[in-house]
């Protein structure tokens, strides 16, 4: 799930939560806006815990050179 997946789950669910009036026999309206913000907020969390791991720098790992090999280029 990507970010602006993420985003847009916070958006729908801040909509159906906050924007509207609908009434839907058997289904909540509320809830189900909750449900997906929650969703999208996790989602995003996540998605910035993968991304900061990616982003650590490891410093490479210098070549060992044996006397033998110097000798070769020489």
């Amino acid at each position: 799930m990507g970010l602006g997946l993420c985003i847009i789950l916070i958006a729908v669910g801040a909509i159906l939560t906050f924007a509207t009036d609908w009434e839907v026999e058997s289904v909540d309206l509320d809830l189900v806006g909750l449900i997906l913000m929650a969703v999208g907020l996790i989602g995003t969390l996540v998605y910035m815990s993968i991304l900061r791991r990616r982003r650590m720098v490891v410093p490479p790992v210098a070549p060992t050179v044996t006397e033998d090999e110097r000798r070769d280029v020489l």
